[in-house]
């Protein structure tokens, strides 16, 4: 990954929409794309840097008694599943004479972008592994890989087959599915699609105020440019075994002396002796998954996320 230590916004790369020479007051820009992990997944405030969340391990047993008999004693154990919190950070140089000159707060207008990019970053940790913290534990692809919980694109008669053979075997595991979220434009494959009885699978949202809904459920096109459709077509879970722990929210931060290190030490970016302005952004946050022990399946052969995968990737794939 390559590291940028002294990327500045120039005049040149504002256009001349945010300098204008007479009339344009306005930015017109895309609204930014909400994370779907901080959207879907339970969130949980941290009060220190490591949390401790118990898992339910092993299950209490029930047992029939015969007239006169004993009673049986049974237990349940739990594991604690540990959730760290790690920094996501970024400096945002402007120079004064830029600023200045800009017809809009700059500053202002780079937040919703930042937290945009924040929450891409974590969208693509916690579901892809992409620049993963090694203390977040197993990215949920590589979870739902390990427990066979992919089936391939196309295994089916058609799509809606597919998600329907996905939730069978997720719930001969233990688990219901209560969401999806999917790779950009994937509506528009399941538009026309319908279950055994012709009934429609997918109901479009038509607001832009809530998710559209599969089968019933709420699913998310994943807007933000974290999801990788080489990868992945569709993941369905039940999202209340995620957990994203916030120790600390964004802070944004404004200095107008400081000075940019690389990784090296070397000073590459002066804000007093260069007439600038830097904001520091920063979050902390942690990313883990609770697997408690089901009913239905053996301990260690359950995961509350399963995948459809395209036919290229060389996840594992089940027939129906």
């Amino acid at each position: 990954m390559a590291n940028n230590f002294n990327s500045s916004i120039q005049r040149n790369d504002l256009g001349q929409a945010l300098i204008p020479d007479e009339i344009s007051q306005e930015i017109i820009q895309t609204m930014p794309e909400k994370s779907v992990m901080l959207t879907r997944a339970k969130r949980m405030r941290m009060s220190t840097k490591k949390k401790t969340q118990p898992v339910l391990a092993t299950l209490p047993e029930a047992y029939w008694v015969s007239e006169g008999g004993l009673k049986e004693t049974t237990k349940s154990g739990w594991e604690d599943v540990n959730i760290t919190a790690e920094e996501l950070a970024v400096l945002v140089p402007i120079p004064d004479s830029v600023r200045e000159d800009a017809s809009i707060n700059l500053f202002e207008t780079m937040k919703p972008l930042i937290a945009e990019a924040f929450g891409k970053k974590i969208d693509q940790a916690a579901i892809f592994g992409v620049d993963k913290p090694s203390t977040w534990g197993n990215d949920i692809l590589t979870g739902a890989k390990n427990a066979k919980n992919t089936i391939t694109q196309g295994t089916g008669k058609d799509l809606a087959a597919d998600v329907a053979s996905l939730g069978k075997t997720l719930a001969k595991e233990g688990y219901a599915i209560n969401g999806f979220a999917s790779k950009p434009g994937l509506n528009w494959e399941l538009t026309e699609l319908c279950d055994a009885n012709n009934r429609p699978i997918y109901t479009p949202n038509l607001t832009d105020k809530q998710p559209s809904n599969l089968y019933g459920y709420p699913c998310n096109e994943v807007l933000n440019g974290s999801w990788d459709d080489s990868k992945a077509v569709l993941l369905a879970a039940d999202w209340s075994k995620f957990i994203v722990g916030i120790r600390q929210d964004i802070t944004y931060k404004v200095f107008d002396q400081g000075v940019i290190s690389n990784s090296s030490g070397a000073i590459v970016y002066n804000a007093m002796q260069q007439d600038s302005q830097i904001m520091r952004v920063v979050m902390r946050v942690g990313f883990q998954v609770a697997n408690p022990v089901t009913r239905v399946a053996k301990k260690g052969t359950q995961y509350p996320a399963g995948f459809i995968v395209p036919a290229s990737s060389d996840a594992h794939s089940e027939s129906l």
